[in-house]
């Protein structure tokens, strides 16, 4: 069998696996009730206390990264873009947004165990996705997150019918949310400013997964780093090229989840709270760098080698996981 069919093959049978617990209803799910903080009055006032100043909430949407789902929608609006390894070593995006939004986001695809990790960073980050395998529902409704799935937030998707189900599925974020989030809601623990001294000269990187691939090529005009993904430039469907100020090959453990597809592919589990290294690119140059984030509800800490902040290039980030 040549590497292309079986890279066809193992996309579809993706594609078919999360499509098959996707989407539930009300009656197999049950609905999540909206979380509110207490309202308690003040201690021996009996007045009511005076509300706590609400923290910002970014929109993270799960976005469908076979060959088959691409142009992406919206993907050049994102602050953050995490790039992780799924079932048959193919890859999906997520996607954070907080200063800006686009008219439409997708195609919107399903979650994984994993991201419930990495979700932790952020204060009640409403989630779009469009299922889950069954047996990882409940911990989404019970994870500290506002879920958005098309069955509960029926005007704020549609069906597009540029590609065939189930690739073609969007979000209008404006329809999801009252107003941007702002930049306070992006709780990464990513330092923006200027470049530490050193750093080697690079041109292009590239990260594979065992059926996937990322390219970053240094554009000096546009000060960016281009996006390609499996050997083709990455733009949207508006024709506008992706591209990162700063890039973040995040070195983690890679382990089996609990969880498997209907073939029996068994679903990667991406470990984002511990330490390790990382290559950050950014102004045309790699530097080598150490990460740490020793609990689930803090940012990520990146530093050089001397232990002082790794600052990144203000502008889009995009942070693949690879195999440590």
């Amino acid at each position: 069998m040549t590497t292309t069919l079986l890279v066809t093959l193992l996309a579809g049978a993706t594609a078919t696996a999360c499509t098959r617990a996707e989407p539930l209803d009300d009656k197999q799910r049950g609905n999540m009730p909206p979380r509110t903080g207490s309202t308690e009055g003040a201690q021996g006032t009996g007045a009511p206390a005076s509300p706590a100043p609400r923290a910002a909430s970014p929109l993270v949407v799960k976005i469908d990264n076979v060959p088959g789902a691409r142009p992406q929608t919206g993907l050049d609006a994102a602050d953050v873009v995490y790039a992780e390894q799924v079932e048959g070593g193919l890859s999906r995006l997520m996607a954070v947004y907080a200063t800006r939004l686009p008219k439409a986001i997708g195609p919107v695809r399903s979650a994984r165990e994993s991201d419930l990790e990495l979700l932790r960073q952020f204060h009640k980050p409403t989630l779009a996705f469009s299922g889950a395998q069954k047996k990882l529902l409940p911990l989404i409704d019970s994870a500290p997150l506002q879920t958005a799935l098309p069955e509960e937030k029926t005007s704020a998707y549609y069906r597009g019918t540029d590609k065939p189900q189930p690739h073609n599925l969007y979000l209008r974020p404006q329809r999801l949310l009252t107003g941007t989030p702002g930049a306070d809601a992006l709780t990464t623990g990513f330092r923006y400013g200027a470049a530490p001294a050193g750093g080697t000269a690079e041109s292009a990187r590239t990260v594979r997964f065992p059926q996937a691939r990322f390219t970053f090529d240094w554009s000096r005009d546009q000060r960016r780093w281009l996006v390609s993904m499996d050997g083709t430039p990455t733009v949207t469907t508006g024709g506008k090229r992706v591209g990162a100020s700063t890039v973040v090959v995040q070195y983690v453990n890679i382990r089996e989840s609990r969880y498997h597809d209907y073939l029996g592919n068994v679903t990667p589990y991406t470990e984002t709270v511990g330490s390790g290294t990382a290559k950050v690119l950014r102004d045309g140059k790699a530097f080598d760098a150490a990460w740490a984030r020793p609990l689930a509800a803090g940012g990520t800490e990146f530093t050089t080698p001397s232990g002082a902040p790794m600052n990144f290039a203000k502008g889009q980030v995009w942070v693949v996981f690879a195999r440590a």
